[in-house]
């Protein structure tokens, strides 16, 4: 069933890169990911690595992970089960770097250094907003376009005015600017700058080779030819260990608990945030 009144192809693009959204947003599943990575785990080896959750809670969300093919569960004996990252949860890593990276320019300065985790977290909870993925995906396509249009587009079976509460919350996220009452819409700086974000979201969700996140349609450049730049925290962190091959035979940066869970307090010199960026 359609989502949108857009293309098939673009309809089925915003549903995938939803449901992966819809996957990996929810409160620690990232740092589940994180913590596997490495050698399998024992579910009591998992559970002192994020020994912060309490009591039961651990065990839905590994099968959630499970079912949604990031995690898979070896049983080698009655005693002895494993857990590890599939090759689909593998691929996922390197989109993380990606998203650290947007959040260090665009979102709004904390009182305090931020790990990369929460900055991971706080932009997967502004993608995960009713509708953003739709509404960003018109914006990006099509530039500006009237609140009563993006509602013909996005919801075409709903009264158009129900629009308005997801647009609303996204000018306030930062993402989508507009000048006033009865005026169109278009991307923010922020939301523009997703463009490396979802397109990496979607060629992760399409099964696609993240180098293919430049040729996406709507989010890709295809004519410029990017120059690649490891990523750099904002924050001081040791030196990052050489790359790592994913299974999928994508370059990925070797995560550590260390660089992801904890940050340093002294942090570089930083241009400030404009006004009406993206809120945390």
């Amino acid at each position: 069933m359609a989502l949108t009144a857009l293309p098939p192809d673009t309809d089925a693009d915003i549903a995938r890169v939803t449901e992966a959204l819809t996957m990996i947003t929810p409160r620690w599943n990232v740092r589940i990911m994180l913590a596997l990575s490495g050698p399998p785990l024992r579910y009591t080896e998992l559970a002192a690595k994020v020994s912060w959750l309490q009591n039961g809670q651990l065990h839905p969300k590994l099968k959630s992970l499970c079912d949604g093919g990031l995690v898979e569960r070896t049983e080698h004996t009655a005693r002895h089960v494993t857990y590890r990252h599939t090759e689909r949860g593998m691929a996922l890593l390197p989109v993380l770097p990606v998203i650290v990276t947007w959040a260090e320019e665009h979102l709004e300065t904390a009182d305090r250094p931020l790990p990369a985790i929460e900055q991971i977290e706080d932009s997967l909870t502004l993608l995960t907003r009713r509708h953003a993925v739709a509404i960003l995906w018109v914006l990006k396509s099509r530039m500006e376009v009237s609140g009563q249009a993006l509602a013909r587009i996005v919801m075409a079976t709903s009264d158009w005015t129900n629009i308005y509460p997801p647009l609303r919350q996204l000018v306030a996220d930062g993402l989508v600017d507009t000048e006033g009452t009865g005026r169109p819409y278009r991307l923010s700086a922020a939301g523009d700058g997703l463009s490396p974000v979802l397109g990496a979201l979607s060629a992760w969700s399409a099964g696609q080779p993240l180098n293919q996140a430049a040729q996406h349609p709507v989010w890709g450049h295809p004519q410029a030819k990017p120059t690649p730049r490891p990523w750099i925290s904002s924050q001081s962190r040791p030196t990052p260990v050489a790359l790592a091959q994913a299974r999928t035979g994508e370059s990925s940066p070797a995560w550590h608990n260390r660089d992801l869970f904890s940050h340093a307090t002294t942090a570089r010199p930083k241009a400030a945030i404009q006004a009406g960026g993206p809120r945390r």
